[in-house]
């Protein structure tokens, strides 16, 4: 079975990630054909980013995250997932749901057909 990895950058999401959570469980539940595996790097958020995704952590083991000490941006944080992921490929989204969820299967779809580089508008 091949494993996704979905690294998300967050910073001060606690508004944003309830919702996010429940699309992306939606969407795994759905796609049982793939391992998955969510990170989350907390680049320094001052809300209550960190407990919350302390939470969904405990909830779903699918789940986890790194906790950054501070505010380093999003590129940073990015980097930082790279070291931590282990899918055969990686998805990476905004937490503010800019980026919908929904969009992944099909992108797992080219992937699967050969596509190293898969990006959606």
């Amino acid at each position: 079975m091949k494993r996704v990895s979905i690294l998300i950058p967050a910073y001060n999401e606690e508004e944003s990630l309830p919702l996010l959570y429940r699309r992306l469980a939606d969407l795994m539940d759905t796609q049982p054909t793939y391992a998955w595996e969510v990170l989350f790097v907390n680049d320094g958020s001052r809300d209550h980013t960190l407990a919350i995704l302390a939470q969904l952590r405990e909830s779903d083991p699918r789940i986890n995250y790194l906790d950054l000490s501070r505010n380093y941006g999003k590129e940073a944080a990015m980097l930082a997932g790279f070291d931590y992921v282990t899918g055969d490929c990686m998805v990476i989204m905004d937490a503010d749901l800019q980026h919908p969820p929904e969009l992944i299967p099909d992108m797992l779809r080219l992937w699967e057909q050969g596509y190293d580089d898969v990006y959606a508008r």
